[in-house]
């Protein structure tokens, strides 16, 4: 039996394949094939564009599938969503479609765009949030190039965005926030029913998640002499619980712990003089809580 899976093809492609890299499995994607290999043999990968897959693992065409939150309510596809995966081609962050105009434009708030043209590729959502806001406003497909749009071919836009850094450059401002959306692990919901697929699509959120949980940490060991310990410990963030492990001398015993990689560079310095010696930075892949 294999299971299906879904991995998205476009902006999230890399971050995802090397996420799952992460995870532990190896995806080798090819220009000539739309099934990239993986050194699972229970597993057959599939590249789908993001926008598209909610809708082919509703059909049963996928077991399961990664893609954002946004494309899940924009297809209003019948899903199960297994496991929220934040992490994103930039930041590994969230993303943010926003309601933009132009900087000298009028517009200040979203009933301001009564009777206006709206320029997107997320249409249905964008309709369902001017519904909500009682505007009625022409919302057009946008095929692409969307930020250049305003104001000659459209009053406004919504658009995705991770920094808001392209929206800056095309001389627009964001006057309200649409959809927030990370990605997803999605599962079709007769796969989820079925025990050998739940269980395998169970193995691969644990694994993601943890590789998620790895991201921007490192693990840091060192040796410390006994009269030293608490000189030690003191440089080290309040809130992390190191291992303390005996040494074959009883004098000296061996610090195990989990630092945020930005504040390595000030705490190793410190580590030395309080008297740490054998300090080892090392990379992590995965953390399971």
């Amino acid at each position: 039996m294999k299971l299906r899976l879904g991995i998205p093809k476009g902006s999230l492609e890399q971050a995802t394949i090397e996420l799952f890299r992460k995870a532990g499995f190896n995806i080798a994607t090819s220009s000539r094939s739309y099934f990239p290999a993986i050194d699972d043999p229970e597993i057959e990968c599939m590249l789908i564009r993001a926008q598209e897959m909610a809708r082919y693992v509703e059909d049963g065409i996928l077991d399961a599938g990664l893609t954002g939150l946004d494309w899940v309510e924009e297809s209003g596809a019948k899903v199960t969503t297994i496991a929220d995966l934040v992490y994103a081609k930039q930041s590994f962050g969230k993303v943010r479609w926003v309601l933009a105009v132009p900087e000298s434009s009028g517009v200040h708030d979203v009933r301001d765009l009564e009777g206006k043209i709206i320029a997107t590729e997320l249409v249905e959502t964008t309709t369902r949030y001017l519904a909500r806001n009682g505007v009625s406003a022409k919302v057009e497909f946008s095929w692409g190039a969307t930020e250049v749009k305003p104001p000659v071919l459209a009053d406004a836009i919504v658009e995705v965005t991770e920094t808001g850094s392209s929206l800056r450059a095309n001389n627009l401002r964001i006057v309200e926030v649409v959809l927030e959306s990370n990605t997803q692990l999605i599962a079709n919901e007769t796969a989820a029913r079925d025990e050998w697929k739940r269980r395998k699509i169970g193995d691969i959120k644990l694994l993601l998640e943890a590789a998620i949980n790895a991201l921007g940490r490192v693990g840091l060991m060192l040796n410390v002499r006994k009269d030293h310990l608490a000189a030690v410990l003191n440089v080290l963030p309040a809130l992390k619980k190191p291992t303390i492990s005996h040494l074959s001398d009883d004098n000296w015993l061996a610090v195990n712990t989990i630092l945020d990689e930005t504040t390595v560079r000030q705490i190793i310095p410190r580590l030395k003089e309080a008297g740490a010696e054998g300090i080892v930075e090392y990379p992590l892949n995965k953390i399971v809580p």
